[in-house]
């Protein structure tokens, strides 16, 4: 769901680099002891994979959706439903996992596209809506056969605490973590600097890196980028793109064109980014003024098509714009 974000670092540090998830991850870090653990992580982004990936034939969501009664929840699927409950309370809605009948509907998940009307969208509907689904203890159960679940808009950003945690627990007291663009950034540099992260302008571009837009430097601090501009297609000349409003069924249309969020961990840095975007500039605004908790740097066009931003205050000693 996030665009690519530019790392800087040191020429002294460990670099990992591998497959995961359908993207790319960069791993950072300083061990005294010189250790690899590129075999472990990529052993713990696979299992991670057979939880939460609905890419994953054999996972435990892809079991929920083509269940009609529901599955058992491991750890990471567990920390992953709370988690979208709680952003789904947060944001009356505008974010909802069970969007993913519509995902696959409109051409965004591993299903083939369908071909849509209306009156489709509405059926669909019927069917979306966390209130459409059962907790107890760890088993997850449907009300109705044909709700699914998309952890796609988070996922990512749950994985890099997960590896972020597995380092700490290694003794690694520095680190920058990055999976699909989702960064944590443990601590600082050992020459005392910050850890740096690009943040793109949006511009449509599927395949390579955007223009930087800003910089921002990182200690203990999480962030994630949400954009219409990498998922997207166009059909009779009309923009798709992959953001569905959970509400209308239809994919969002607004202004916003980007939303980086900031917070203490990336399952919230990448589910509060796919919020706002959801949820468009105006009300987006609303939202970051009642929760502090998070900061974020929004990118938006205004009437005339130019570029603007929007910044939260505690990003003044964080972000500089280029």
């Amino acid at each position: 769901m996030s665009s690519t974000l530019s790392l800087f670092a040191d020429s002294n540090p460990i670099r990992l680099a591998g497959f995961a998830q359908g993207t790319t991850y960069h791993i950072t870090y300083y061990d005294s002891l010189n250790r690899n653990f590129n075999k472990e992580i990529d052993s713990l982004l696979l299992e991670f994979d057979f939880s939460v990936s609905t890419y994953n034939s054999k996972s435990l969501i892809t079991q929920f959706n083509t269940s009609k009664r529901g599955c058992k929840m491991d750890k990471y699927f567990k920390a992953c439903m709370f988690k979208a409950i709680e952003i789904w309370k947060l944001t009356d809605a505008a974010f909802d996992p069970t969007v993913y009948p519509l995902v696959n509907a409109w051409g965004f998940g591993p299903e083939k596209k369908s071909k849509l009307d209306s009156s489709q969208i509405l059926q669909i509907l019927t069917y979306v809506g966390l209130d459409k689904i059962i907790i107890k203890g760890d088993s997850l159960i449907k009300k109705d056969s044909r709700v699914g679940l998309d952890f796609n808009a988070f996922a990512q950003g749950y994985s890099v605490d997960v590896v972020s945690e597995y380092l700490l627990k290694k003794g690694i007291q520095n680190s920058l973590v990055e999976i699909g663009g989702e960064v944590y950034a443990r601590n600082c540099k050992l020459n005392g600097q910050k850890w740096t992260v690009g943040i793109e302008m949006p511009y449509e571009n599927k395949d390579s890196i955007n223009p930087l837009k800003a910089i921002a430097s990182l200690s203990n601090l999480a962030l994630s980028t949400s954009g219409n501009y990498r998922r997207f297609y166009y059909s009779n000349g009309v923009k798709y793109v992959h953001h569905i409003n959970p509400k209308t069924g239809y994919p969002t249309t607004n202004n916003l064109l980007s939303a980086s969020v900031f917070a203490q961990d990336c399952i919230t840095t990448d589910a509060s980014a796919t919020g706002l975007l959801v949820l468009g500039l105006e009300k987006s605004i609303e939202y970051l003024k009642k929760h502090q908790e998070i900061d974020a740097y929004l990118i938006y066009s205004d009437n005339e098509g130019v570029l603007k931003i929007f910044k939260t205050n505690g990003l003044s000693t964080i972000v500089s714009e280029l």
